[in-house]
């Protein structure tokens, strides 16, 4: 063998080996792109609208589509209705500066359902640094958002009901530290009473799913107690906010106790009128009792002053009694109760 011929055999081999190597990481890369679980698509970035040339089997299989349905159009048939504009301004974006990025966008598979697709961009650049390709990758997130939207209500309801709990607690304590009676008897009596009341706007709430509750129903609800045919209500549906709901339930219950021990209710022929509209962002109630001689407020007791102490003092509200021979006539005037405090520690 000639030194050419030697020359030739041992230049040919590294060249063959070379292409052989080329050919077979070529293989294997085309092997893991279709292969990998994850769905992929290549885009063409010479062209002005970026068409699809590569989209792997995991891709068609998450979106629905065949090949010939995807390859040569733009990613945008994955939008739909409910995407989101500014996420699509993100993914814009980062193509425009040829830069890699990570955004969660609403797809749509091509039997119209939707998914949840975190996407991420990434450039590919050729020798001379110019952007030939996009490379994008999916991963479908929509179980993942679904569980953690799950824990973040699960989350505000726990903060929701840490909330309530202590406004319904703080009024039950104020009850039971404010209630006088004569006897353990009626202490113990009245303490349950109030709390029964409260348990009554309780059941309100949650009839609503702890929304606003309308006014009308509050004031029956207390009434149905010591209701009969003496006794009007009436008056336009005002909602009440869900806050506030307790608190007036506890005082209409407190002006119907001592309307059935000291006033109108306690006698056979007397009369219980209550009306209510809205007023200056707010309403305005009404109580009327008539056919009876009234209990002074010294001989309401503590009834009296709860009543004063939650449309004052706790919904900051305002309350004129008008004591007369046939009976008495109170305005509660309540502004708008967007916000209610529910500490009632300094009521006197």
């Amino acid at each position: 063998m000639s030194h050419v011929e030697a020359s030739n055999i041992h230049g040919d081999r590294p060249s063959a080996a070379s292409d052989q190597g080329m050919a077979d990481r070529k293989e294997l890369a085309s092997f893991a792109f279709e292969r990998t679980r994850m769905p992929i698509v290549v885009t063409d970035a010479r062209h002005p609208d970026l068409p699809i040339v590569l989209a792997n089997e995991s891709f068609l299989n998450l979106t629905g589509y065949s090949a010939d349905e995807v390859i040569g159009r733009n990613c945008r048939f994955l939008q739909g209705e409910a995407t989101s504009r500014t996420a699509v301004a993100e993914i814009r974006a980062a193509i425009a500066q040829h830069r890699d990025a990570t955004v969660e966008i609403l797809n749509y598979r091509k039997d119209g359902s939707p998914f949840w697709n975190q996407l991420h961009i990434s450039a590919i650049k050729d020798d001379d640094g110019m952007v030939v390709y996009y490379f994008a990758s999916q991963i479908d997130v929509t179980e993942y958002r679904r569980i953690q939207t799950l824990e973040e209500a699960e989350h505000r309801l726990l903060l929701e009901v840490d909330h309530r709990t202590k406004n319904v607690l703080a009024i039950v304590d104020s009850v039971v530290r404010l209630s006088r009676a004569d006897s353990i008897e009626s202490y113990a009596a009245s303490v349950q009473q109030r709390v029964q009341a409260l348990s009554r706007t309780h059941a309100l709430l949650a009839e609503n799913g702890w929304q606003n509750v309308l006014l009308g129903d509050i004031v029956r609800a207390q009434l149905r107690v010591f209701g009969g045919a003496g006794v009007n209500a009436s008056g336009p549906e005002i909602m009440i906010p869900a806050p506030a709901v307790q608190p007036i339930g506890l005082a209409l219950h407190e002006l119907a106790a001592n309307a059935a021990v000291h006033g109108s209710l306690s006698r056979a022929n007397g009369t219980l009128t209550i009306n209510w509209r809205e007023e200056a962002r707010g309403f305005v109630l009404h109580w009327i009792e008539r056919g009876a001689q009234p209990a002074e407020p010294s001989r309401r007791g503590f009834g009296n002053v709860l009543v004063g102490a939650v449309v004052e003092k706790q919904l900051g509200g305002s309350i004129t009694r008008d004591w007369s021979n046939d009976g008495l006539a109170l305005r509660i005037h309540l502004p708008a109760l967007d916000r209610v405090g529910t500490d009632m520690r300094n009521t006197p």
